[in-house]
C-alpha cells in the first residue's frame, strides 16, 4: 500500500472562487426583492455612471454580442426602468437612459448593495477591508479585468420568453 500525497490547502485563487461564488449567490438572492438579476443591477449602475450610451457601446463594453444586449435592455425598458432615446448626433442610434422608476430603484440597489458588503465583509476591520480591496484591485488589474464590468456578461443569456 502506497502512501498517498498530502492535501494542498486551498490557496488564494480557490478561496477567492468559493468567496466569489457565495457573494454572487448572496447578492442575487438580496435583490430578488428589487425584481432585478444582478447583471440587470450592473447595466443600471453603468447607465447612471454614463447615461445616454449607444446600446453598442454598452455591448461592447460587456462583452456581450449586440444580438444578446438587445433583449437583455428590452426587459429593462419594458419595466419602464430605462429609455431608449434617439441620438441628436447620429438619430440611427439609440442612447439608453435611466428613467425616473430606475433611478428609484437603484437607490434601493445601493442600499442593498451596502448592506451586502457590510456582512459579507463585517470580520475584517475598516483597515483591514481598505487593504483587501487594494490588493484585490491591483490583482484585478494585473488580469486585465475592469473594475466596472463582470466578465459573466460574456455568458449572459436572454431570460426565456424574454
Amino acid at each position: 500500500m502506497t502512501a498517498s500525497a498530502p492535501m494542498p490547502r486551498p490557496g488564494v485563487a480557490f478561496l477567492l472562487a468559493q468567496l466569489g461564488a457565495h457573494a454572487a449567490g448572496l447578492f442575487a438572492e438580496r435583490i430578488t426583492g428589487l425584481d432585478l438579476t444582478p447583471a440587470q443591477a450592473g447595466l443600471l449602475r453603468m447607465l447612471a455612471a454614463r447615461p445616454g450610451r449607444s446600446q453598442r457601446e454598452l455591448a461592447d463594453d460587456l462583452g456581450m454580442p449586440p444580438s444578446r444586449f438587445v433583449p437583455f435592455a428590452d426587459e429593462l425598458e419594458e419595466r419602464g426602468l430605462i429609455e431608449r432615446r434617439r441620438n441628436p448626433a447620429d438619430r440611427r442610434v439609440y442612447a439608453l437612459h435611466l428613467t425616473g422608476k430606475g433611478e428609484t430603484l437603484l437607490g434601493e440597489l445601493a442600499q442593498a448593495g451596502m448592506e451586502h458588503e457590510r456582512l459579507l465583509c463585517e470580520a475584517l476591520t475598516d483597515e483591514e477591508h481598505d487593504r483587501l480591496l487594494v490588493l484585490l484591485r491591483r490583482m484585478a488589474d494585473q488580469q486585465g479585468l475592469r473594475p466596472d464590468v463582470h466578465p459573466g456578461y460574456r455568458n449572459l443569456r436572454p431570460r426565456p420568453g424574454a
